[in-house]
């Protein structure tokens, strides 16, 4: 490791009544891969934000290689050597390959020769791009690779990485991990943000973790448990939930034969799936992102109908045909993928939120009329049972950090008692704690005899919470395996379309 490329001293940044960055000093030479951990809320976005130019800091000071520097934007960042890779991609389903990469580089790395420097570069780290494919073509993986080799065409000499893996199977993970050595042997510096605490000690050289926007620890994660990292960001100790898998009972959620054309080329369609939830048991759904958990989840839910009344049953009572409300009335309680603008409305307030799911079975409204009486206190013992740290309830959705958003949408459906609860991704991009208290509630509710169904990517998750556990793959479904029987390392296979004799 040499001098600093990268170093922060004292960087500070507010918000209206959140202080995001408490001064922060971070530094980072060239050639190591350093980890940037903390709760959701702990200021990792907003730090990073700052180095790649989209914020300015309201205090402290940058030095980029030795010199002291302000990144202006985006474009200047990439200018003076810095890329970054979100977690959330950035491309256009419509253009090909080549034509997104050429629009965020400049017109000196663009031109005629680019398709050819794409294969290059894509061979060169093994990331294997056709740079004439049309986007809405691609896996996932295939589109984390070309964000990737589109920053890699500007020779970043600092890269930074937010949750690159949540999308990928283990598989793909692994070659991701190669890439990035690659880099890092060849003097790139790599700034990684991930919640997985096993792949942050496998990968990372040194880690800086933030608490409520303060730098609280520095370490070598290959020196940590993954314990002691949680135990780190949260500031307390961590005690898992002690659970036992019992008895399943009978059949309280019941799918046959569902199917659903695709409404066009980026959409996928299900074919023939089947599947039951029993009474106590979680069902674990895995696949890539795209592979129809998304179509599935607005089947079950009824966002979309079925053809046939008889492909969705709930506690016996076929509802293939029946409303989101006639299936809550039945006994379901939903909790989408996308927190904000699905599970919760961002300009509304807690009390009105608890009221759009909530008011069928805790008497919230007066005919036309809010109960609003009834919502504050539904609200407050939302917040209070699943540890939601807000700054009142009339605070809107929106300015929740994602854990705790996340907490208090499953906690608003947990309450409600349901028969039959169906969770997407519930997890996604949480921090440990607040990952730990939602595994928890799911692990309780189960044992309280509801039938809990979740589709996730994040493999260990099912792997800890599930009685069984089914893969989707271009809209199948294959068999539910007794988890017992499974490993990572199978399930990543069955994602990747492998046959289940081969997995």
């Amino acid at each position: 490791m040499s001098s600093p490329l990268l170093e922060l001293q004292g960087v500070t940044k507010a918000f209206p009544g959140v202080l995001a960055n408490d001064s922060v000093n971070i530094s980072i030479p060239e050639g190591q891969i350093h980890a940037l951990l903390g709760e959701n809320g702990a200021g990792k976005s907003t730090l990073v934000k700052i180095i790649y130019g989209y914020y300015a800091a309201d205090e402290g000071d940058m030095y980029w290689m030795g010199n002291s520097i302000s990144v202006t934007s985006p474009a200047h960042a990439r200018q003076i050597g810095i890329g970054m890779v979100f977690q959330h991609f950035s491309l256009f389903d419509a253009l090909s390959v080549r034509d997104n990469i050429e629009l965020a580089i400049s017109s000196k790395e663009g031109g005629d020769g680019l398709s050819q420097k794409i294969h290059e570069v894509s061979n060169t780290y093994g990331l294997g791009l056709d740079p004439e494919r049309d986007v809405f073509s691609l896996s996932v993986g295939e589109r984390q690779r070309v964000e990737i080799v589109r920053c890699l065409l500007q020779s970043p000499k600092l890269l930074i990485m937010d949750e690159p893996t949540s999308v990928l199977t283990p598989q793909e993970a692994d070659n991701l991990f190669k890439v990035l050595n690659q880099l890092a042997d060849e003097g790139c510096a790599i700034l990684y943000i991930s919640h997985k605490l096993e792949e942050i000690k496998e990968l990372c050289h040194h880690a800086t973790i933030l608490r409520q926007g303060k730098v609280v620890a520095e370490c070598d994660p290959t020196k940590e448990s993954t314990r002691s990292l949680a135990e780190m960001m949260i500031g307390r100790s961590l005690d898992p939930p002690a659970y036992e898998l019992k008895k399943t009972g009978e059949t309280k959620f019941f799918v046959q034969n569902l199917s659903r054309t695709a409404e066009d080329e980026r959409s996928i369609s299900l074919k023939n799936i089947s599947f039951d939830v029993r009474e106590g048991e979680i069902f674990g759904i895995a696949g890539v992102a795209g592979n129809g958990q998304t179509e599935l989840m607005e089947m079950l839910a009824g966002e979309v109908l079925a053809d046939d009344n008889a492909a969705i049953s709930i506690n016996g009572v076929e509802c293939g045909k029946r409303s989101i409300r006639e299936r809550r009335e039945l006994g379901a309680a939903i909790v989408p993928e996308e927190r904000l603008g699905h599970g919760a409305v961002g300009s509304m307030s807690l009390i009105e939120n608890v009221f759009l799911s909530g008011h069928q079975r805790f008497n919230l409204a007066r005919k036309l009329w809010m109960n609003y009486s009834n919502a504050r206190t539904f609200a407050q013992k939302t917040c209070d049972d699943f540890d939601v740290r807000h700054a009142g309830i009339h605070v809107d959705a929106g300015s929740l950090s994602g854990g705790n958003l996340q907490k208090f949408l499953i906690g608003r459906e947990i309450l409600q008692e349901p028969l039959v609860m169906l969770a997407s991704q519930p997890t996604w991009g949480v921090d440990a704690g607040s990952q730990l208290a939602i595994h928890k509630a799911l692990l309780d509710l189960a044992a309280n005899g509801t039938a809990v169904l979740v589709i996730s990517q994040d493999l260990d998750e099912l792997l800890e919470l599930c009685n069984r556990i089914a893969v989707m793959f271009a809209g199948s479904l294959s068999e539910p395996y007794p988890v017992s029987s499974l490993t990572a390392e199978k399930i990543g296979l069955l994602m990747g379309g492998a046959h289940p004799e081969a997995a």
